[in-house]
């Protein structure tokens, strides 16, 4: 088409210049004006109308060569459409999946509902309705999940379907060519592509009727589940403001709801094992981390443990050292009792599990240690507290129950009341008990009254309530008094040069555990014992939102609860990381080269490991707390700023550290020449390290002047150095006879290499004697003091037991007197 049109204008030129040269000649022959003009004008008419036949013909013809290239990007768009749109098909959704998905929703939901919307009984139960709550907000979530899937497919295959019919509504398909064979050969491919696309457009419908059925029936079950909670949230909330309200009537009048026990039992079971699946299942990563820092308490007080009994610091009864008797039961111990708190809003049954092992660790740790009237105490208070847990565990209320739960109550009362008036308090080693034991009496007697009078909800709260919080009392007091124990025992033998290792002055502190532990750990039992009464979640909400409402500082949301997650993870990786400093410890009370080699091995790779607890901190810092990392970078850039302007010592430093930890030209434990400064490598720090110098004195060395200095270290080559003793021996002496006496005397020392041997030199011709050298390798560079000292005395023993003269320099001065002349003789 093109060419036809360059063909076209050149036509054109070629006659315009042909009629130019025909009326030249025309001009020159002919002189009439009239003949001119006529000529002129019919010359400009063809000239106008061959004008617009071109430009006509050249309109059409750009809009046809237009046409043809969109119709073949609009076909291109059309096949890779389709091409997209068969991929995504052949990713089947998974129907059969969110069928049995479903199906198990509504199972769980009939267990969720038994007590509450079925088997309603004559009235609800906080604990049922917790559970309850529980399991339903767990299928919530997943139906939820399911529903963000389905209508994201949904979304795909709609946009699928309006992309494909967007562009067979393309105008440019519809501009036929005017040549008819042309015209039969684009209406062959306009139908073979109908043909292409029909059957995709088919799948794309059905696939989407597919996902809407599907979705109807998530929809109806996210429905059914919302609704239930909402209508469970109601019912507690009445029962929180209703905490005194009578539920049944009094223990000793007919019961007018009756269901087989074995019945409430069996669905209290299988609900309580749903809650406990559904939140192991997502809190997998808060377990799995529970477990390795068991792991890592076990092997600090196993370390701790190993060396006290080097040391022989172990006391028989362990008075003041109970955390080392059994390492990892007191590491289980109080890492339950503290990490606890990290599950948020745990089931009933997983904490029973908690305080179970708890009990049965201290248990242990307490046998032939505590008193035997008090060791008897604590194990009927722990029987109690399974009694009433696995009474709490039952999830609708009964008439066993209720008198279970009477003389349960009546004997706990009269327990403690025996315990109040006639313990042996001067052998209580914790005296809080004492107290817990008051509240568990008055609670006791209290859910007695409640439960007669038919308050079962009061009653059940209390019942559990009162040997919960003796359990509870008596578990974190030992664990704080546990926790303290291992600081301190750790602080004794620490021999680094941070004294406040912990961030805690133990010089100050003995056998009782700073007044913050305890502060914190009345905290705790408030939040462990007020989580079994109904008010508790509405009191606590408004704490809770504090805590997790977002706020907007410029750009940036965050929340208090955020900033605190942060703030306390990087707190408990500066503390791990300090504690890995424990292992560092320069070994003064281990015995033995090889447990000496072994501590300074860990010692070596202390930067490193501290550095990558440190950074894996950081970076689940800014995990948990959302921060996003443009804002990272933004802090990057200010450091950059500060670090060009003031802060090229301080990185110089830091850097210095880490070429350290990597190239490792000098390790803890180390022999080391500095500049002058000679002793040994006692730490190595982020910025700076630790040199403990022969004279008893600790010099602290930035790590930047430790890299630039020229740095000896003995230590590389083993350890040993090379000495040499000069002495000077008569001239009239035997050198043969002396040689061998020296070689004698070196050979007999266990402290001198064989390998390379002493060498034995004559140096020179002194003025009072003939001198010579020794030349000698100790095995370690710290026998060399004594060494020699113990050189010299033997070999002047020998010399002087064989006759051999070790002269001293000496002079002789002659005085010589002239006679004196005779005055009489003497010439005038």
């Amino acid at each position: 088409m093109v060419l036809k049109r360059i063909g076209g204008f050149l036509l054109f030129y070629v006659c315009l210049f042909s009629c130019m040269n025909l009326h030249a000649q025309k001009k020159d022959t002919l002189n009439g004006s009239h003949e001119k003009d006529s000529v002129k004008l019919d010359f400009v008419a063809r000239m106008q109308a061959f004008a617009k036949r071109s430009s006509k013909s050249s309109a059409e013809e750009f809009a046809a060569d237009k046409a043809i290239i969109s119709q073949i990007k609009t076909f291109d768009e059309i096949k890779r459409t389709m091409q997209k749109a068969k991929i995504y098909l052949k990713a089947n959704l998974d129907t059969p999946g969110t069928k049995l998905e479903l199906e198990a929703i509504d199972k769980d939901f009939a267990i969720a509902g038994d007590g509450i919307f079925t088997n309603k009984g004559s009235a609800q139960t906080f604990r049922n309705l917790t559970a309850s709550s529980k399991i339903l907000s767990e299928l919530l979530n997943k139906a939820n999940v399911r529903k963000i899937k389905l209508d994201t497919r949904q979304g795909e295959l709609n946009n699928f379907r309006y992309q494909l019919d967007s562009l067979m509504s393309e105008p440019a398909l519809f501009k036929f060519p005017t040549d008819s064979a042309t015209l039969m050969k684009y209406l062959q491919k306009i139908k073979v592509l109908a043909y292409e696309t029909n059957p995709v457009d088919s799948s794309l419908k059905l696939a989407s009727n597919n996902v809407q059925t599907l979705l109807n029936q998530v929809n109806m079950t996210v429905f059914k589940l919302q609704s239930s909670l909402e209508e469970i949230e109601s019912y507690q909330k009445d029962m929180a403001n209703h905490t005194y309200k009578r539920e049944f009537d009094n223990i000793w009048a007919p019961a007018t709801y009756s269901r087989p026990f074995g019945e409430i039992l069996e669905f209290s079971k299988t609900k309580g094992l749903l809650t406990l699946s559904f939140y192991a299942e997502n809190n997998a990563g808060k377990l799995i981390m529970l477990l390795l820092l068991v792991v890592t308490s076990f092997v600090y007080l196993r370390s701790l443990r190993n060396i006290y009994r080097e040391s022989n610091l172990l006391k028989p009864d362990f008075d003041g050292q109970l955390v080392l008797r059994y390492p990892v039961l007191s590491a289980i111990l109080m890492v339950l009792s503290l990490f606890q708190f990290f599950f948020i809003s745990p089931p009933f049954v997983l904490n029973v599990i908690f305080w179970s092992v708890s009990c049965g660790c201290l248990t242990i740790i307490f046998n032939k240690y505590v008193n035997k009237y008090w060791m008897r105490v604590w194990l009927i208070m722990f029987v109690f507290f399974l009694i009433s847990a696995m009474g709490n565990l039952v999830l609708q209320a009964s008439r066993i129950e209720r008198w279970f739960m009477l003389l349960v109550s009546i004997f706990g009362v009269v327990v403690g009341l025996i315990i109040l008036m006639k313990g042996q308090r001067e052998k209580l080693r914790e005296k809080w008990i004492i107290w817990s034991i008051a509240f568990m009496v008055l609670l006791e007697f209290i859910a007695i009254t409640a439960n007669i009078f038919g308050r079962y909800n009061l009653a059940k709260t209390l019942f559990i309530g009162g040997f919960l919080n003796v359990v509870i009392a008596i578990l974190f007091l030992w664990a704080v008094r546990l926790i303290n124990e291992g600081l301190f025992l750790a602080f004794n033998v620490y021999s680094g040069q941070d004294r406040k290792l912990f961030y805690l002055n133990f010089e100050k502190v003995g056998k009782k555990a700073p007044l913050l532990f305890y502060v914190l750990l009345f905290i705790g039992w408030l939040v462990l014992v007020g989580r079994n009464f109904p008010s508790f979640d509405y009191l606590s909400e408004p704490l809770q939102n504090f805590f997790t409402q977002e706020r907007i500082l410029g750009g940036y949301t965050f929340s208090i609860y955020n900033l605190v997650l942060f703030i306390a993870i990087m707190l408990i990786s500066v503390i791990v990381s300090k504690v890995v400093s424990f292992f560092a410890s320069d070994g003064q009370f281990a015995s033995g080269k090889e447990n000496k080699h072994e501590r300074q091995g860990i010692g070596s790779w202390l930067l490193l490991v501290r550095i990558s607890i440190l950074c894996i901190g950081l970076f689940l810092a800014i995990a948990a707390a959302g921060i996003p990392v443009d804002r990272i970078t933004i802090v990057l850039g200010a450091l950059g700023v500060g670090i060009g302007f003031g802060l090229q010592t301080l990185v110089n430093n830091l850097v210095s550290g880490l070429i350290i930890a990597f190239e490792k030209p000098v390790n803890v434990g180390d022999i080391v020449d500095i500049d002058g400064q000679g002793g040994k490598m006692k730490s190595i720090g982020f910025r700076s390290s630790v040199i403990s110098n022969w004279d008893g004195a600790d010099v602290v060395m930035p790590n930047g002047d430790l890299l630039n200095a020229h740095l000896i270290n003995w230590s590389l080559g083993g350890n040993r150095k090379r000495m040499s003793i000069t002495i000077g021996i008569a001239y009239d002496s035997d050198l043969e006879k002396c040689r061998q006496i020296l070689i004698g005397i070196l050979d007999n020392d266990q402290r001198i290499n064989k390998n390379p041997g002493p060498v034995v030199q004559f140096e020179q011709f002194s003025n009072s004697s003939i001198d010579l050298r020794i030349y000698f390798w100790t095995k370690h560079i710290g026998d060399i003091p004594a060494t020699k000292s113990d050189l010299i005395v033997a070999i002047a023993d020998a010399f002087k037991t064989n006759g051999i003269v070790i002269p001293f320099p000496q002079q002789d001065v002659y005085l010589h007197s002239p006679e004196k002349p005779d005055p009489e003789k003497t010439d005038l």
